[in-house]
């Protein structure tokens, strides 16, 4: 597609308007241009190369450990691909795919009392993630709700206030920090914290996780077309970036019970394995991988 001064003129705009809204939430952007051209148009190029093969609705899934910044990244792409490349894209996360409070609390009575935190591979509702992107893959496309979920409220929103996509997107941007996780072919016995010493010394909780990213969620992945991963420097960053997240979800919330440090610090201990082992397979298996420096940038990228 051919760019004109114009389209690149109102890309930017927007974009510049979407950060300087996110800016009342958090840290100030740095070094906007320069992102714009080195990472998001390239990636936005390679997408809308991608789409053009067959031009058939591309799932692109975006994933990354807490706090990396993928819901924003995510809207950054979606304004590009709708005003450079004019393609209708729908984007949401696994998050909005929790299992309800209510299926959590019988999950943790009957299975494991670790499975009423929500995150973890087993805490989604994978029929419906399923049935979901399988009805917007379809040629014949009928209009769906897609869920949402009110991490304050920590349940689900009742349908009626569900999203309602009428029109079949040309490419769905599919987000969530176990998107493209693969199950552990072994090492499941030596904890990986003193959460799964002290409450999963029986590894219950940890065999029902792999179980279901063998089964479930492989399923799932497999309707990836492309996947983009973005690494952290390490763990601890991933705690300080998912603090600042929840001061967010604070100014979001209206007066309801959000997390405190020590919430936080127990709350990642149940990522914590998997986001380990996303941290040696996905750098080497993404197709983008981009890694992001301690203050939080996109400091460089590879195309796989």
């Amino acid at each position: 597609m051919r760019e004109t001064k114009s389209s690149f003129s109102r890309t930017k705009k927007k974009y510049f308007e979407f950060l300087k809204k996110q800016e009342i939430y958090g840290q100030p952007f740095l070094n906007k241009t320069n992102q714009l051209k080195k990472f998001y148009l390239p990636i936005s190029e390679q997408i809308y190369s991608n789409y053009l093969i067959n031009k058939n609705c591309l799932i692109i899934g975006l994933s990354g450990a807490q706090g990396t910044g993928k819901t924003t990244i995510s809207k950054i792409l979606k304004i590009i691909l709708k005003i450079k490349f004019k393609l209708n894209v729908v984007s949401f996360s696994i998050d909005d795919f929790y299992k309800t409070l209510k299926e959590r609390k019988n999950m943790s009575q009957n299975i494991h009392e670790l499975f009423l935190t929500r995150g973890v591979p087993g805490t989604h509702d994978t029929n419906l993630l399923k049935k979901t992107l399988r009805k917007i893959l379809k040629r014949k496309f009928s209009p769906i709700k897609l869920p949402r979920f009110d991490k304050a409220a920590d349940d689900r929103l009742p349908e009626k206030k569900w999203v309602k996509i009428k029109k079949k997107p040309d490419i769905v941007i599919f987000e969530g920090w176990c998107v493209g996780a693969k199950y552990q072919k072994k090492n499941l016995r030596k904890p990986v914290n003193i959460l799964e010493k002290q409450k999963d010394s029986k590894l219950l909780w940890r065999k029902k996780v792999n179980k279901e990213l063998k089964n479930k969620y492989k399923e799932i992945f497999k309707l990836i077309d492309k996947l983009i991963f973005l690494k952290v420097p390490n763990l601890r960053f991933v705690y300080k970036w998912r603090t600042l997240q929840e001061k967010k979800l604070r100014m979001y919330s209206k007066g309801k019970k959000i997390m405190g440090k020590k919430e936080i610090h127990r709350f990642i201990m149940h990522y914590e394995r998997v986001t380990r082992d996303m941290m040696k397979d996905l750098t080497k298996t993404a197709d983008v991988l981009i890694k992001i420096d301690e203050k939080h940038r996109l400091k460089n990228m590879k195309f796989n």
